[in-house]
């Protein structure tokens, strides 16, 4: 019997293979690739990452990572490298999540206006939360929500553990409770026509996720980063019930495989409508056009 497969892939969070989009980039990170995540770097082209792409039937909304204080003018290079790539390749790169420090104040704001501006693919902020050590509801987000607001552009607001500092003295100075769901649930609050994606398997607070995602309708959920075999229980049965139409797929390319996930997603037992959903189906309910 043929294997399974979606319809259409739509990767709601995944990295770049190539060297300057890569996620790790220091020494220290790349060696905490090989801690974590067990796994050494290996880059490609621009090309043969969007071919791959193809050939898996993957479109996907790209992440550069949480990179360190940079000067704004590398910033701005590292995001027209991404734009320009995504222009080559618009038919498998939908866009970007874009991790803008918010303490760069006013630099921050024009940095992300310039972005949204452009309107080239799906635009959108990323908050890492213990990446930068500021929770997403720190009021120095407040400026750049609103010009997602007016923008019509989402908010990923990354929650849970991360593999940032794990297992290092201290967790290298990261701080998890920054990536705590309640902030979330106050940003959602506060914003309530702000399109909000928690991102990431939210363990060790997964049921305080849960009761967000529950609570608070402008809030979805992408689950990169996690194969759903080591979902907690309360979150296999949700996918499955109440969260059927708000949970979406997320790689985390290419720390993990397609071929790998997809198999894995199938394992858990649930039903192809569900897992069409997953797949794709949600996304395309909350990004329309741009998801197909």
């Amino acid at each position: 019997m043929t294997a399974w497969r979606p319809a259409r892939i739509f990767d709601m969070h995944s990295h770049w293979g190539t060297r300057r989009g890569y996620p790790f980039q220091t020494p220290e990170e790349l060696a905490q690739q090989e801690r974590v995540f067990r796994s050494t770097p290996s880059y490609v082209s621009e090309a043969d990452m969007a071919e791959h792409f193809r050939a898996t039937g993957v479109r996907a909304i790209l992440d550069l990572g949480v990179r360190a204080p940079a000067p704004i003018d590398e910033v701005r290079a590292l995001h027209d490298y991404a734009f320009d790539t995504q222009k080559q390749h618009a038919d498998v790169i939908a866009g970007h999540w874009l991790h803008i420090d918010p303490r760069l104040g006013r630099l921050a704001v024009n940095e992300l206006a310039r972005c949204l501006g452009r309107r080239q693919g799906l635009v959108g902020l990323a908050v890492s939360g213990a990446g930068f050590n500021v929770a997403a509801s720190d009021p120095g987000y407040a400026p750049l929500y609103e010009l997602c607001l007016e923008a019509r552009a989402p908010v990923l607001i990354m929650v849970g553990t991360t593999g940032l500092g794990a297992g290092r003295p201290g967790g290298a100075g990261v701080k998890l409770a920054f990536s705590h769901p309640r902030h979330v649930d106050e940003v959602a609050a506060t914003y309530p026509e702000l399109t909000i994606v928690a991102s990431r398997p939210a363990w060790p607070w997964q049921a305080d996720m849960i009761a967000v995602l529950l609570h608070k309708a402008n809030v979805w959920y992408e689950v990169h980063g996690w194969s759903p075999r080591y979902f907690t229980a309360d979150l296999k049965s949700e996918i499955a019930r109440r969260l059927h139409d708000r949970v979406m797929f997320g790689a985390d390319y290419p720390m993990f495989r397609y071929e790998r996930l997809i198999a894995d997603w199938q394992s858990e037992g649930y039903g192809e409508a569900v897992l069409e959903n997953i797949f794709h189906r949600n996304a395309e309910r909350l990004f329309g056009e741009l998801a197909l």
